[in-house]
């Protein structure tokens, strides 16, 4: 006696439930998920590249809007330039401390040692600018050099979380970062200012916008993908 469930089932509900468990569409999501968890305990680009480019913006435009005719910018712009970046490395280090605060093992090491990073590179910045000005040098070349370490102080801390977190686009900024402080130095003062807060801020900003939409594009496809499974498992079980 010949049973029925021998052969190959001819059920349309069998095929719609593989077509709906496809094991590449599974895989996908999964790696959304990995995606998100991974966002949610790393550092923010989007709020890092604003705080650093409102920063520059701020800041170097009241160098240069206050330098005079030998490119020497007032003290008040100084002490608005020195608040302003200041800031923004507190708001560095806060933010990457905090974003890893929660996770354990290398995530955590990486994010506490990336955020730290930024303050000991200033702090050594610092002390190398003291000892150029005990050395005798001019106050032009402190206002080019002073503009210069820092600028690769940056640049070379986001190509360094650039490797840490696997993030290119954070490794395009750094570059910039670099090739703008050398265009910066090349310009001479006062025009360094207007260099560093158009190309430099403006820089950040860009980014900033940047990664806001790519992360807006990544979501709406996400949301997209999960309506779409949904519809089909309704289908299915309907």
């Amino acid at each position: 006696m010949t049973s029925d469930h021998d052969g190959p089932s001819d059920d349309p509900s069998s095929a719609e439930t593989r077509q709906v468990f496809d094991p590449a569409e599974t895989l996908r999501l999964i790696q959304q998920q990995q995606d998100r968890a991974r966002a949610a305990t790393e550092p923010d680009g989007r709020l890092l590249f604003l705080a650093w480019g409102l920063a520059w913006l701020v800041g170097y435009l009241c160098l240069f809007l206050s330098a005079d005719a030998d490119g020497q910018a007032a003290p008040w712009a100084f002490f608005v330039f020195s608040g302003a970046i200041i800031s923004a490395v507190a708001f560095t280090i806060v933010h990457s401390v905090t974003r890893t605060a929660g996770t354990r093992g290398v995530s955590a090491r990486t994010g506490a040692m990336y955020g730290w990073s930024w303050m000991l590179g200033f702090l050594a910045l610092g002390l190398v600018l003291g000892g150029l000005g005990r050395a005798g040098a001019s106050e032009e070349v402190m206002a080019l050099a002073s503009n210069a370490f820092a600028c690769i102080v940056v640049g070379l801390l986001y190509l360094g979380g650039a490797a840490a977190f696997q993030d290119v686009r954070l490794f395009a900024l750094g570059v910039w970062i670099l090739l703008v402080a050398a265009a910066a130095t090349f310009a001479g003062l006062p025009l360094t200012y207007l260099v560093m807060a158009a190309l430099g801020g403006g820089g950040f900003l860009v980014m900033a916008g940047i990664e806001h939409g790519l992360r807006a594009r990544r979501r709406s496809v996400a949301a997209r993908c999960v309506g779409t499974t949904s519809g089909a498992g309704e289908a299915v079980d309907a």
